[in-house]
């Protein structure tokens, strides 16, 4: 069989970098083609079997013509742009043998972040992407991701003879990224930004409300076991509605995660109190306006829970990197330095 030809988008990002880097190092065999705006400083000599096509998600010809040429496309973009993902479907399913979609959602697509009686609180509710996939599946359409989620699911209804869809479903993520571009996760960077503004990390009530956390590197697991499956055929792993993966290896609350990061931070000297604030729930609301959504409620005072069920039943996936905690220092000198 020869290797598969296979297309990444988001080769710059945090998470898609990561896996053309995993990609990359794992399988050299592989043909890969990327899609870069700009090209990174040495990006050649970094990977110089990576063939580079240059566009952006609004490039929908560049994409449907790139697709068509390939059997496996890993869309690591903005998970919620439309046109792109639709111009992928579009070429994807224009070609005459089947074809393999990979697709990073985030579990954002659960928070209760509407939902105010569990703002700062904890709520009972672990999501499992086998046993909830019915209801993961009919989420209401204004959820994070749903935009994208449900023309995965009528291209998947439509075409799922020829197109094999995989949707990678992560919670938040923590460890250096390993890729050509930006290396350093989302969290703790938001994080400090907002704890320089009040002077010390914070929560909100009485800060019980937890989100689920995965390494990025036991989160490259579940890719490339995906990716492995779907360069062999499809065999050994789900698509489709049984192709929706979680992958989550740990929980942390805000309170457990302001008190830690208020200790590093006082004993790097950058704040000048080692325990965390207890704000009001509106001042937390107001961190992060973006396009009608506080981040900051989001981010801060949500609950979002996951089990990587389907990983563990297929591929006995646990997690093998360091722990949130065990990492903490870094994550917080990273996030200082950005």
């Amino acid at each position: 069989m020869p290797p598969p030809r296979i297309f990444v988008t988001g080769a710059t990002g945090y998470i898609g970098g990561t896996v053309l880097d995993s990609l990359v190092t794992r399988h050299p065999e592989y043909s890969i083609t990327v899609l870069l705006r700009n090209v990174p400083e040495r990006f050649a000599e970094q990977y110089p079997n990576v063939r580079i096509v240059h566009g952006d998600y609004d490039s929908a010809d560049v994409i449907i013509d790139a697709v068509s040429k390939v059997d496996i496309v890993i869309h690591n973009g903005n998970s919620d742009r439309e046109p792109s993902l639709n111009a992928i479907v579009e070429g994807l399913v224009g070609k005459e043998e089947t074809s393999f979609l990979i697709h990073l959602s985030g579990t954002g697509v659960l928070s209760d972040w509407r939902e105010a009686k569990y703002h700062g609180k904890l709520n009972p509710k672990i999501w499992s992407d086998i046993d909830d996939i019915d209801e993961i599946w009919s989420r209401p359409g204004g959820e994070l991701h749903r935009n994208t989620e449900k023309i995965l699911q009528a291209a998947s209804k439509k075409h799922g003879d020829k197109l094999k869809i995989a949707v990678m479903c992560p919670p938040d993520i923590y460890g250096r990224g390993h890729g050509p571009g930006r290396r350093r996760s989302a969290y703790f960077p938001f994080f400090w930004k907002d704890i320089m503004t009040v002077g010390a990390p914070f929560y909100a009530e009485d800060g019980a409300n937890t989100r689920s956390f995965v390494h990025i590197d036991d989160l490259m697991e579940i890719y490339l076991r995906v990716v492995e499956a779907a360069a062999a055929g499809g065999a050994g792993a789900g698509w489709g509605k049984e192709g929706y993966y979680f992958a989550t290896t740990q929980e942390a609350s805000q309170i457990d995660i302001a008190t830690a990061t208020a200790q590093v931070l006082r004993a790097r000297g950058a704040i000048q109190q080692d325990k965390p604030l207890r704000l009001p729930k509106e001042q937390v609301a107001g961190f992060i306006p973006y396009s009608g959504l506080s981040i900051g409620t989001y981010l801060y005072m949500s609950n979002s829970r996951t089990r990587a069920d389907r990983a563990h039943k297929l591929f006995e996936y646990h997690a093998r990197q360091s722990t949130l905690w065990e990492v903490l220092e870094t994550e917080i000198a990273d996030a200082l330095e950005y």
